[in-house]
C-alpha cells in the first residue's frame, strides 16, 4: 500500500493551538509522528534578561493562560526562597485555595474541549458553564478574570473575600460532577473512542518525563503537592489509576476535580475563621536575588511545572528557564500514536490536555 505523508494542524481546530503534526500513513495506519512545534513562540525566557523580577511578575501567568496562578506562584516562591522569605499561614490558605479554584477550570475546559473534539456539543456548554463562575469569581477578587497577577512577592495583593460565593460554587460543582458522569463516562461511543486507546506504560510515561494526571493514570503516585509546604495542612487523596489509557486520563481528571473541591473546602474554614492578613512584603523596585541558581516546582494542571533562575546578583535574571508538562506531553506522541488510526490521533492527543502556549513558551 502506498504511504502518505499528513499535516494534521497547525490550522486544525482539535489541537487547541498551532500544533503541526507530520503523520506517515498507510492507510488509516499512523506508521510514524513528527510534532513540529514553535509557531507561537514569544520568547518569555529571553525576555526575563531584560525586565526587573516585578516588571516580569505580570508576564508569567501567559504561559499556561489556563492556569495563570500557578506560573505566579512559582516565580513568587522562587523569589521569596531566595531572599528568605516565610510566608504567613493566611496568606498560604489563600495561594492554594485560588490555585485549587484554577486546577477545577482548567480541568472543566479540558473536559468540555475534549469532548468537542469527539464529537458532543453539549458538555462543552455544561463545563463552560461552571468555568464561567469561577471565572466571575476570580474577576471579582483580583480584577480579571485571565491573568489575574494577584500573587505578589511575600504575599498578595489585598486580602481573601467573597468566601460565601465561593462556597456556593464549589458546592454547584461537586453538583455537576455527577452530571457529568452520568452523561460522559459510561458513555458507549466515549469508551470506544477512549478505552485501551493511547496507553500510556509506566515505563514510557517516567522515560518521557511525563508528570500529573498523565502519570497518576497510569499507576505512577507522583504528586508534588504531598511535599508542597503550601500544602503541608491540608488532607486530601492523590488519584492513581492503572491502565494508563485515554479513558483513564479523563477519569482522573473528574476525580481530581473532586478533591480540588475538598481541598477548597478545608482552605475555606480555616480563611472563615481568621481576620486580618500579615505578610512579609518587599520593597519590589529594588529586589535582587543572591548570586547563584535557584529552583522551584509546582504541580500544575498539566503536570509538573518548574521555574530556574540564575542570578549574578542584578535586578534582572542571568539566565531563567521554565519547565511545562505539556512540552513533553507533545514529545510524547511521536511514541503515542504509532500503529494507532487517523480516527483516533485527536483522541488520544486530545487526552492528554496540552495547551500550546506552554510548549512554545
Amino acid at each position: 500500500m502506498k504511504k502518505l505523508k499528513l499535516n494534521l494542524g497547525p490550522q486544525h481546530p482539535s489541537t487547541h493551538g498551532v500544533l503541526r503534526l507530520i503523520l506517515e500513513l498507510e492507510g488509516e495506519k499512523i506508521l510514524s509522528c513528527e510534532p513540529d512545534v514553535g509557531y507561537l513562540h514569544r520568547g518569555l525566557e529571553k525576555m526575563a534578561e531584560r525586565l526587573s523580577y516585578i516588571q516580569y511578575l505580570p508576564l508569567v501567568d501567559r504561559i499556561d493562560y489556563l492556569a495563570s496562578f500557578f506560573y505566579s506562584e512559582l516565580l513568587c516562591r522562587t523569589v521569596e526562597k531566595a531572599l528568605g522569605i516565610e510566608l504567613d499561614k493566611k496568606v498560604c490558605m489563600i495561594r492554594v485555595l485560588l490555585l485549587e479554584l484554577n486546577r477545577i477550570s482548567s480541568h472543566l475546559l479540558w473536559i468540555g474541549a475534549y469532548l468537542m473534539d469527539l464529537g458532543a456539543t453539549s458538555p462543552f456548554f455544561y463545563t463552560m458553564r461552571e468555568r464561567e463562575m469561577i471565572l466571575k469569581l476570580f474577576e471579582k477578587i483580583t480584577g480579571q478574570r485571565m491573568m489575574n497577577n494577584y500573587f505578589v512577592y511575600g504575599g498578595v495583593r489585598h486580602d481573601i473575600f467573597a468566601l460565601d460565593d465561593i462556597e456556593c460554587i464549589i458546592n454547584t460543582i461537586e453538583k455537576k460532577i455527577l452530571d457529568y458522569e452520568n452523561i460522559i463516562t459510561e458513555n458507549p461511543i466515549f469508551l470506544q473512542r477512549t478505552k485501551n486507546k493511547g496507553i500510556i506504560s509506566k515505563e514510557t510515561g517516567l522515560n518521557g518525563s511525563i508528570t500529573g494526571v498523565n502519570l497518576r493514570a497510569s499507576g505512577i503516585n507522583l504528586d508534588l503537592r504531598k511535599n508542597d509546604y503550601l500544602y503541608s495542612d491540608i488532607n486530601y487523596k492523590s488519584i492513581i489509576l492503572e491502565t494508563g489509557d485515554s479513558w483513564d486520563r479523563y477519569k482522573a481528571r473528574i476525580l481530581e476535580i473532586i478533591e480540588s473541591c475538598k481541598i477548597v473546602k478545608q482552605t475555606l474554614d480555616y480563611l472563615q475563621k481568621t481576620s486580618g492578613l500579615k505578610q512579609n512584603l518587599i520593597n519590589p523596585i529594588g529586589i535582587k536575588l543572591p548570586e547563584g541558581s535557584f529552583y522551584s516546582e509546582i504541580e500544575a494542571p498539566r503536570g509538573l511545572a518548574s521555574v530556574y533562575i540564575k542570578s549574578t546578583g542584578e535586578k534582572t535574571p542571568y539566565r531563567l528557564k521554565w519547565r511545562t508538562g505539556s512540552y513533553y506531553a507533545v514529545n510524547l506522541l511521536r511514541k503515542l500514536l504509532i500503529n494507532e488510526h487517523l480516527n483516533d490521533a485527536i483522541a488520544i492527543a486530545g487526552s492528554l490536555d496540552i495547551i500550546l502556549p506552554e510548549v512554545d513558551k
